[in-house]
Parts: structure tokens; sequence; C-alpha cells
């Protein structure tokens, strides 16, 4: 579809943003561009933020199984803990020396600290954990507690 002006394609925008927000949280049309493109600076010179970490979960008949890619990540450079069934993985994936880069054309990988907390789907045996890193793919097993599915309260 072609587009004749920037003013419909503001207005266009506006649209998209109240549809997904709601009339009331979109922005006014009236605002003036500079002051968006002021807040967009802002913004780009606020603190990074912790990347998230990707991870697949899923379970066997005696374990849970975590799995994330961590490739270009040292096994000193990976923090794994657990605390109330609740699983912690922090790292920092390192770049290497980019001093002489002058500018940069596309930047789409992640570089920096990430880290990762999920609640586990079943009790583990925290005493019985395998963290194994090989070829850039961290897998993490937990021995499930067996739980009786059926248990008998008494009354008094």
């Amino acid at each position: 579809m072609a587009r004749r002006n920037r003013d419909e394609d503001l207005l266009m925008e506006d649209e998209l943003t109240a549809a997904f927000l709601g009339e009331d949280d979109a922005p006014s049309a009236s605002v003036p561009v500079e002051e968006t493109v002021a807040i967009a600076e802002e913004w780009d010179e606020e603190e990074a933020v912790p990347g998230q970490l990707a991870v697949d979960v899923y379970e066997t008949k005696e374990k849970i199984v975590v799995k994330a890619r961590t490739a270009g990540v040292n096994k000193s450079e990976l923090d794994v803990s657990i605390a109330d069934n609740t699983l912690s993985i922090r790292g920092t994936l390192s770049a290497g020396n980019e001093d002489d880069v002058e500018n940069y054309f596309v930047q789409e990988c992640y570089w920096g600290e990430f880290s990762r907390s999920i609640t586990l789907p079943v009790p583990v045996k925290e005493e019985e954990i395998e963290a194994v890193l090989k070829d850039g793919v961290l897998t993490i097993s937990f021995a499930k507690l067996k739980q009786d599915s059926v248990k008998k309260i008494q009354v008094l």
C-alpha cells in the first residue's frame, strides 16, 4: 500500500497504538515530533538491563531437564543456583575486543549480562542435580521427587 505523506503515517501509527493500548493510553496526536525524538533518545541513554536467557524445560519419567543456548559463555562466567524449587541462571556474553570498530551496519547479537529464573513445574531433589555445558548448550537435569498421588488426611 502506497503512503502519500508523513501526517497520514503518524495517524496510522496512533490508531494502531490505540488499538493495542486503548484510547486512554494512546499518545496524543498533538505531541510534537521533536518531543517524541527526545523521549526516544532518553530511552537509548538509560542503563542496559540484563538480557533474558531463552530456555527449554521438559520432563522425562524421572527427571526435569532445562536446556539453554549459552554459546560463547565460559563455565567460569556461569552462575547456576537453585532455591525453593526456583532455578536461577546468570552469566555474561563477551563480544571480545572491538576497540577498532568505527560503525555497525547491523548489530543483532546480544552481548552483556543475561539472567533467567524459572520456577520448576514439579518438586525436585535439590541434592541430585547435574549441569553440563557442551557445544554451547547448558543442560541441567533434576531428579524428580516421588510424590504419592493421594495423601490420606486423618480427621481428628
